[in-house]
């Protein structure tokens, strides 16, 4: 039976080159012969009407030595060159078109299956057993990174491979990605905090609304959205020009903050525009496997829920007060999805009745949101600005000192930073949040222990999942949760004011600033008024907190 090249003899040995010669009638004696790169006639090879077609690879491994495989084994060479047998296809030569095109295929194909491997074997090393899966990491958690919890295996591909990809490379042997080699001078090692990837291109695409008629496009019922993403931008003009076109063209109203650091916004408009509007988004190359679905909180609601549209480039997404470069989101607490993070609440609340406790639950906003509304049992200080936060905790080290410590707040924005900074102080035993903020809570848990509304930065001023009201009226005190602006043109501040005594004409924040109103109204003020009112005068800026009374107390509204 005829055989192809390097082929086994019966006893499996490989016929040598010699043979073959012999086998073609080739003379020695004529010296060396020219190689044919065309295949033996078929008469050497009965019964195949084909001529044979090369079944080996050729490689050269890293001492230089040739080696050419094929269907029985394969033989090392000296010198690096592979011999050849008659009728072989002469390999492609380096400097050929087509050897450098299948050498670079290979080359990339045995890159990207080392890859494959490391990555798997790094997401491997992050799993959590499930003995360890105890307080903060139920169940559900099965892998945990960046003090990140993760209960689905998209989660966290979409974690380490955004966050991790020179880890990966180099666990493969690869060194630095391609991404990382491309952004660092000489292809060397990524200056250390560089992002994983370079920055990708901002894709200037408009959705095609030829489809939807306008009257579904600027409907009044709808939704307002609420989302956030941090990721490196390195053109926040051109970001911020493309969303200010996205916007209109959707006839959304809203607000949304740009910066290097990333994009927070909150946009209203129709069912059928903020639905296109996500899709667009996630779209978005600069947002690709960093955004998704779920980190759009959506609440029922539409464009007349703003005043207009704003879009602006700014130092942070969320006004801190602290540059980005200073204190990095990437150094938060570990997140909580909102099922653990109830399950922490309650084992907090179970152990705060007995005054055990040695978790704090710290409510990130501002005194006026969780004057409506907030977990039970949680710490809410008393400030004005999310930019007085890291004053308060600085003021407050001796209450968060070995302590474990919950966050949240509205969307998971300000705890992305808020958190951070706790932990940069290095006071507390752990820092854990709330993914999602109260908004995602709220989804899953509508009666569970948040009480009273939510307070959103809109017209709507507020949000209802359950009928309780923990707030009162400014004057006569009767139950009331609806804000109003204080009707002092000199003040900003919100006011709750019942219907009754609005009629009574009651509808300033305070008496100071009703006074002034009352001098408005009667035309008898020359004089320039101040801002500040009684509400400011008598707040202080950032609270001492007394630590028995406040860690203790169980917050049963």
């Amino acid at each position: 039976m005829a055989r192809s090249r390097g082929e086994e003899q019966p006893g499996g040995a490989v016929r040598s080159a010699e043979e073959l010669r012999e086998a073609l009638g080739r003379d020695s004696s004529r010296g060396p012969t020219k190689r044919s790169a065309s295949p033996p006639s078929a008469a050497l090879f009965p019964g195949r009407a084909r001529p044979l077609q090369p079944t080996f690879q050729w490689n050269t491994s890293s001492s230089g030595a040739g080696t050419k495989r094929g269907g029985g084994g394969e033989r090392a060479l000296p010198g690096g060159e592979a011999e050849m047998v008659p009728g072989e296809a002469a390999p492609p030569g380096p400097g050929s078109p087509r050897g450098s095109a299948e050498g670079a295929a290979a080359g990339r194909k045995q890159r990207a299956a080392a890859r494959r491997k490391a990555f798997s074997l790094f997401v491997k090393a992050k799993e959590v057993p499930a003995a360890s899966r105890g307080p903060g990491g139920g169940e559900g958690v099965r892998w945990r990174c960046c003090r990140q919890a993760f209960e689905e295996l998209p989660g966290i591909h979409r974690h380490v491979a955004l966050h991790h990809s020179g880890d990966v490379g180099r666990q493969a042997g690869l060194g630095a990605g391609p991404a990382e080699a491309a952004g660092s001078p000489a292809g060397g090692p990524a200056p250390a905090g560089s992002a994983a990837r370079p920055s990708p291109e901002i894709s200037w695409a408009l959705p095609d609304t030829s489809h939807v008629s306008r009257d579904d496009l600027t409907s009044q019922v709808g939704d307002v959205l609420l989302y956030y993403c941090y990721c490196e931008v390195r053109d926040p003009e051109k970001l911020c020009a493309w969303q200010k076109a996205l916007c209109q063209h959707l006839h959304l109203t809203g607000k949304v903050r740009v910066a290097s650091e990333g994009i927070n916004g909150t946009v209203g408009g129709s069912k059928v525009a903020t639905s296109l509007y996500i899709k667009v988004m996630l779209s978005q190359p600069l947002f690709k496997n960093i955004l998704c679905q779920e980190d759009f909180k959506s609440s029922a609601g539409g464009a007349h829920c703003f005043p207009d549209l704003r879009v602006g480039v700014f130092k942070e997404i969320v006004p801190m007060g602290i540059d980005p470069k200073i204190l990095s989101y990437k150094e938060t607490g570990i997140h909580l999805s909102p099922q653990e993070f109830h399950r922490e609440v309650e084992q907090y609340l179970s152990q705060a009745t007995q005054g055990q406790s040695d978790t704090i639950l710290l409510d990130c906003r501002n005194f006026y949101e969780s004057k409506i509304g907030h977990f039970q049992g949680c710490l809410a200080p008393d400030i004005r600005k999310f930019s007085y936060f890291p004053i308060y905790v600085d003021e407050n080290l001796e209450l968060f000192k070995d302590k474990r410590v919950l966050m949240y707040c509205t969307g998971g924005i300000r705890c992305e930073r808020g958190s951070a900074y706790l932990r940069s102080k290095a006071v507390c035993r752990e820092v854990y949040q709330l993914k999602g903020g109260i908004h995602k809570y709220l989804e899953e848990f509508p009666d569970g222990f948040y009480r009273g509304k939510l307070f959103v930065f809109d017209d709507r001023y507020a949000i209802c999942s359950n009928e309780d009201i923990i707030s009162a009226c400014r004057y006569c005190g009767v139950l009331w949760d609806q804000y109003k602006l204080c009707s002092s043109q000199h003040c900003r501040q919100l006011v709750l004011t019942c219907p009754s005594c609005c009629n009574k004409g009651l509808t300033a924040c305070c008496p100071v600033c009703q006074e002034k109103e009352l001098k408005v109204t009667s035309r008898a003020s020359g004089q320039i008024l101040k801002e500040e009112c009684e509400c400011t005068r008598r707040r202080p800026r950032v609270p001492i907190e007394h630590v028995p009374s406040r860690m203790l107390d169980t917050g049963k509204d």
